[in-house]
Formats: C-alpha cells, sequence, structure tokens
C-alpha cells in the first residue's frame, strides 16, 4: 500500500483539532477504507509523529495502528501542513518536480515555504 499524504495530514489535522487531545478510538475518512487508514496510522506511530498501538494482525489487509494522541514532533508538523495554501504549494511543487516525496524532504519543503512567507531567510 502506497502512503498517501493527504490521508497523513487529514489525521493529524482531525486529531490535533480535537479538545482533550486524545484520538478517536475508530479513525473513518470518506474515500478511503479502514485498511487505508489503519495503515496511515501505523505508519504515524512508526514515524514518531503519533503514540498509539502498532498491530500485526494475521490475515489482515495491512498492518493497523491505533493512535492515542500526538507527539510533539506529530503537532510541528500538522501545524507545518495546517494551512491549504502552504500545503497546496508543496503538493503542487512535488507533482511538478519530483512526482514523490520523502518525509524529510517534505518537512524541510514545507518549512521553506513557512520561512519564505514570513520572510525569513532559508537555513
Amino acid at each position: 500500500m502506497k502512503r498517501n499524504w493527504d490521508l497523513i495530514r487529514k489525521i493529524l489535522l482531525i486529531i490535533e483539532d480535537l479538545p482533550r487531545g486524545y484520538a478517536p478510538p475508530e479513525l473513518s475518512f470518506e474515500g478511503y477504507s479502514p485498511a487505508q487508514v489503519g495503515y496511515h496510522a501505523w505508519l504515524l506511530i512508526d514515524a514518531g509523529l503519533a503514540d498509539g498501538d502498532k498491530l500485526h494482525i494475521h490475515g489482515a489487509e495491512a498492518p493497523e495502528g491505533i493512535i492515542f494522541n500526538l507527539t510533539w514532533a506529530g503537532h510541528d508538523f500538522a501545524e507545518a501542513m495546517r494551512n491549504d495554501t502552504t500545503w497546496n504549494k508543496a503538493m503542487g511543487t512535488v507533482k511538478e518536480k519530483a512526482g514523490s516525496i520523502t518525509f524529510d524532504i517534505l518537512k524541510q519543503l514545507l518549512s521553506s515555504i513557512i520561512k519564505g512567507a514570513l520572510g525569513l531567510p532559508p537555513t
């Protein structure tokens, strides 16, 4: 199953917007199967962006994660991708120039776009 940055963004932002900080027991998003959502939750836990349990269920379509809450890094990444204009600019750049992107490069790209919007020099 391929990593889907739009689904990752949806998961992070929905959890961050909840008032108590805890993720709902079951996440679901229109247009995505439970297996896709569970796998992307697993990826977020694996990347250190969320705390939770990573499950490997025999016979399941994919590994599944159950997210409890976001980590500090998860909140930082959610903030970097929250603004629709910043997100669309980053994803447009990726599609135009590279086609795909790694997590570390996406963080750098979002940071660069935000720094430019704030008039800060790139580092």
